[in-house]
């Protein structure tokens, strides 16, 4: 009886030692097929995973998340990573790749920077607008600019120029350098609730521009050299956007998005929320060299922001920085996207 009691044991042991080897050899396999499905993805490799990794870990710390986001960012604020590498492989083995199936839009915005005034004046006549009080239904752009908000007091600054107040609604933030020389931030506070009408496809229409010459650059031309068009064209879009003052920013950070957070230049997008959830990594592959260099943009990003004209799959809107230099390259970005979408992967740990 002994003996056949050991026979049995050893035959017990051997049987979990095989299952634990197969269990081994599964989840091996299991990490294996996740970074085969992220190395399918052109440039996944070459991209900078800490600066992604840096910007994921910030958006956790910083708020609340999507329940379905709460185990990986806990996994993110407990961990201690610090090369390429070790973000390269927590990406891969905390999310799965999906790869939206529609060919999309990549554009892009910034934070523009202007001269104001917090009083009106004839060199600075062009106000921006808090949002006024009692809820919607709000004055559209025609309205506003008929004078709908006039005698409210709901004039927040005032800049030297229509046309910047008008892009500055479309980018939906700035800095504004003040005449006593501190700097202003404002950001979004609500819009009239009025649909979306890019000026640039009217333009297009129209036979004034063509599609190549449609950027922020050749409808801020065209604007310049047809002042008596202007106002008319402007009011073809009537969404209006109102802005509220953001006070303890840090002068370093970017303007702070829809999901409430600092965005960071070349990292933040804005995303349909009703597509992509806020705080889901997102890598984008454009069909064409991105402006300024002569490669296509391979690269991951977060979903931090949205926008009135970032609608449907596959849309996004990649955040350049702030100032002139940013505009100018944000001005010119209109290309092709490839968006794959990653999801925590249930049940695999470290």
């Amino acid at each position: 009886m002994p003996a056949l009691r050991i026979m049995g044991w050893a035959r017990a042991a051997f049987a979990l030692l095989r299952a634990r080897i197969a269990l081994a050899g599964l989840l091996c396999c299991a990490m294996l097929t996740s970074a085969e499905a992220f190395y399918e993805t052109p440039g996944w490799r070459a991209d900078d995973h800490l600066a992604a990794f840096s910007v994921f870990r910030r958006f956790c710390e910083t708020g609340p998340v999507a329940p379905a986001l709460g185990a990986v960012c806990d996994e993110a604020l407990g961990s201690l990573i610090e090369t390429p590498f070790a973000a390269r492989r927590f990406f891969e083995q905390r999310f799965e790749p999906r790869t939206l199936p529609e060919t999309g839009l990549l554009t892009a915005y910034y934070e523009p920077e202007v001269e104001a005034s917090r009083t009106q004046s004839a060199a600075f006549p062009a106000p921006l607008y808090r949002l006024p009080p009692g809820g919607p239904p709000y004055p559209d752009r025609p309205a506003v600019m008929a004078g709908a908000l006039a005698g409210r007091e709901l004039e927040l600054v005032f800049l030297k120029d229509p046309v910047d107040a008008f892009f500055i609604h479309v980018q939906g933030s700035a800095r504004l350098r003040l005449e006593d020389g501190t700097v202003m931030r404002v950001g979004f506070a609500g819009k009239s609730g009025h649909p979306y009408t890019s000026i640039g496809r009217v333009l297009v229409e129209r036979g004034a521009l063509t599609l190549e010459e449609a950027t922020m650059t050749g409808i801020r031309a065209w604007l310049a050299a047809n002042p008596d068009e202007r106002d008319a064209v402007l009011a073809e879009n009537r969404s209006f956007i109102f802005f509220r003052e953001i006070e303890g920013l840090d002068a370093g950070l970017g303007p702070i998005g829809a999901a409430g957070r600092p965005l960071t230049p070349g990292r933040s997008i804005a995303v349909d929320p009703e597509v992509v959830g806020y705080g889901f990594p997102v890598f984008l592959e454009t069909g064409g060299a991105f402006p300024g260099s002569q490669t296509a943009l391979q690269r991951l990003t977060l979903a931090e922001d949205t926008g009135s004209a970032i609608r449907g799959p596959a849309r996004a809107d990649l955040f350049l920085g702030s100032g002139a230099a940013a505009g100018g390259l944000a001005g010119d970005v209109r290309l092709p996207l490839r968006m794959t979408v990653l999801y925590p992967r249930a049940g695999v740990q470290p």
